[in-house]
């Protein structure tokens, strides 16, 4: 099993905005190919501005086949010419994290 901690930066007052749209057409998607969504967050302390979500795999290959699948989809790439266009997001970043032997499953 594996995990995948995506982080995005939202520019400044943005963080609303980008959120309404990815739960209205990401989301769906996202639970239909990839299932598997562990959390779904913002930040409060810290750097700001910040969308944090966690993913659970089987394994790299099993996230490599579901995120294709997902990528094939028409309605996957109107959502992003759509995010593109609101322009809300400053960065991504993506890390895939293995579980140690004593972590809770």
């Amino acid at each position: 099993m594996i995990f995948e901690l995506r982080t995005y930066t939202a520019e400044p007052g943005r963080a609303a905005d980008f959120l309404q749209l990815y739960e209205s057409m990401a989301l769906p998607l996202q639970n239909k190919y990839l299932g598997g969504l562990v959390g779904f967050y913002v930040s409060e302390i810290g750097p700001l501005n910040q969308i944090v979500h966690l993913w659970r795999f089987d394994s790299l290959a099993d996230r490599e086949q579901r995120r294709s699948a997902m990528e094939a989809d028409p309605a996957w790439q109107e959502y992003r010419a759509r995010s593109k266009e609101l322009g809300a997001l400053r960065q991504q970043e993506s890390q895939i994290l293995k579980p140690t032997s004593f972590s809770p499953r």
